[in-house]
């Protein structure tokens, strides 16, 4: 093994202990799901950035954009970023006065159980995609540094098992901490990177002008075609909108200090996002004047996953030692931050929303304990898939959004801001979103009108039509509700 493996596996064990370590302030559930919502202004807008700086963003980004352009990126980091900031600007505040343990919650109190239900599954199932992405890029990347020593497969087992641990024992307290100083690692690496791979380039100016002459970002726009502009806004809003209703989103906000920071540590995470999330394109292109034989054959391979070793690739032929460590050690960083985030986000979203209410007088002790159990449960089940897929890291991250878009986004968004929007609505709303969407990904996937843009559009029909509607026997929503259900149509909590 090259002493790059044993760096790496020295940072790889600090980290986990320094979770580990952070796992001292869970207490009970609240801690677990939401680091007991205390955290200051810096903390929550450094675990909002690392949690959305990962695998894709250092991998996944830079393989579509050399093959496709900036028109190859709109989902991420464009879409990416504006999700962050409309979720400071509208829904951070709204939601953090309503003192809810997970974003399921918010629809029971809503709409009662069977929204519940349905949205908290949809939810669930929407992170296979995004950790399935980090787990298999903790297995290129060991694949990669150990010199083929450990295979990929045995990497993601290895990357997946250590993450799990301390974030089955500190939960949030260990997510937050431990992305603090992942972002700091991130930071500096990739703009160290960015400095060594430009000087090799020629400088940042002639990298960027070789991308603009060869027409890189000639193709963001997509111009007066009517399927190609329905493609473009489709892949614009399945991440912008269809990640605001995640249960990741949701625990940054909730686990700030006060409402203020909620919302601003969202709208700084997301600029930040956006800012930095361009230098791995940079150093990719980079690459193409540096070594165009290494990577042409990775790009034109038939196996998707090829041109994601392009930048790994590049810093193992043509940087030194130190760019080496610092480069390995920020995508780690990137990769393990979101990988804990997007472990903890579904499991207590399961726990919650699913499990709980199943059971009668269940403690805060046996709630924290099925929390726990989940996560192990939610690992084994996402390394399996990751495993199993041969999906790029890109496209998996984008495909994990389509069904949170279709089924949740639209009653997240109404129940806060439109008075008459009801349980009738949002049960029509996910059902016509849902059958629409699976029904056309069935039958014509590549139809003009992308599937679950029909979808959004059925689910934003079916809200209003069900809310306008008479009843058709259902009981009214705070019937269904909770007795001490919050009424947020406005966004201000009281109890009926």
């Amino acid at each position: 093994m090259s002493n790059l493996f044993w760096f790496v596996i020295i940072y790889w064990a600090i980290s986990v202990g320094i979770g580990l370590y952070a796992g001292r302030f869970v207490k009970g559930s609240g801690d677990y799901a939401n680091a007991g919502r205390s955290l200051p202004m810096y903390v929550v807008t450094a675990t909002v950035f690392a949690t959305w700086f990962g695998s894709e963003t250092v991998l996944g980004i830079p393989a579509s954009f050399l093959k496709d352009g900036i028109g190859g990126v709109v989902t991420d980091p464009f879409g990416a970023s504006l999700c962050l900031i409309l979720v400071g600007l509208f829904f951070a505040r709204k939601l953090y006065r309503m003192n809810l343990l997970t974003l399921g919650d918010f629809y029971r109190n809503k709409y009662g159980r069977i929204v519940e239900v349905l949205t908290a599954l949809a939810i669930v199932i929407s992170y296979l995609g995004w950790v399935g992405a980090q787990i298999s890029a903790l297995g290129l990347v060991f694949n990669v540094v150990s010199g083929g020593e450990i295979s990929e497969t045995w990497g993601k087992i290895i990357g997946a098992s250590t993450v799990m641990i301390y974030t089955i024992y500190g939960g949030m307290w260990s997510v937050a901490i431990t992305d603090f100083i992942q972002m700091i690692i991130i930071v500096v690496g990739m703009l160290y990177i960015g400095g060594e791979v430009s000087g090799q380039a020629g400088g940042v100016g002639v990298v960027v002008q070789h991308a603009i002459d060869a027409g890189k970002f000639d193709n963001f726009w997509p111009g007066w075609n009517i399927t190609a502009m329905l493609g473009f806004v489709a892949a614009l809003f399945t991440m912008m909108l269809g990640s605001i209703p995640q249960q990741d989103v949701f625990q940054r906000v909730a686990s700030a200090k006060n409402e203020k920071i909620a919302g601003r540590a969202s709208v700084l995470g997301g600029v930040m996002y956006f800012c930095f999330a361009f230098i791995p394109m940079f150093l990719a292109y980079a690459a193409t004047l540096i070594d165009p034989q290494m990577v042409a054959p990775l790009l034109a391979s038939d196996d998707k996953k090829a041109s994601q070793q392009i930048l790994p690739q590049l810093i193992l032929t043509h940087a030194p030692f130190f760019a080496q460590v610092m480069f390995f050690g920020a995508l780690l960083s990137a990769i393990k931050s979101c990988a804990s985030a997007t472990l903890l986000a579904p499991s207590v979203t399961f726990a919650e929303n699913i499990l709980k209410p199943a059971f009668k007088n269940v403690t805060d002790a046996n709630l924290l304990k099925t929390m726990r159990l989940v996560v192990f449960c939610f690992t084994i089940l996402v390394t399996l898939y990751s495993i199993g897929s041969n999906l790029p890291i890109y496209a998996m991250v984008e495909n994990a959004y389509k069904v949170t878009l279709v089924v949740a986004f639209v009653p997240l968004a109404f129940g806060l801001y439109w008075k008459r929007a009801n349980t009738q609505g949002a049960m029509l709303s996910i059902g016509l979103g849902l059958v629409s969407w699976i029904g056309m990904e069935t039958t014509n996937p590549d139809a003009a009108l992308p599937p679950q843009l029909l979808g959004l559009i059925m689910s934003l029909l079916g809200m209003v039509v069900g809310s306008l509607m008479p009843s058709m026997g259902q009981v009214r929503e705070n019937e269904i509700a909770s007795p001490t259900a919050l009424s947020v149509g406005d966004g201000d909590v009281s109890t009926k």
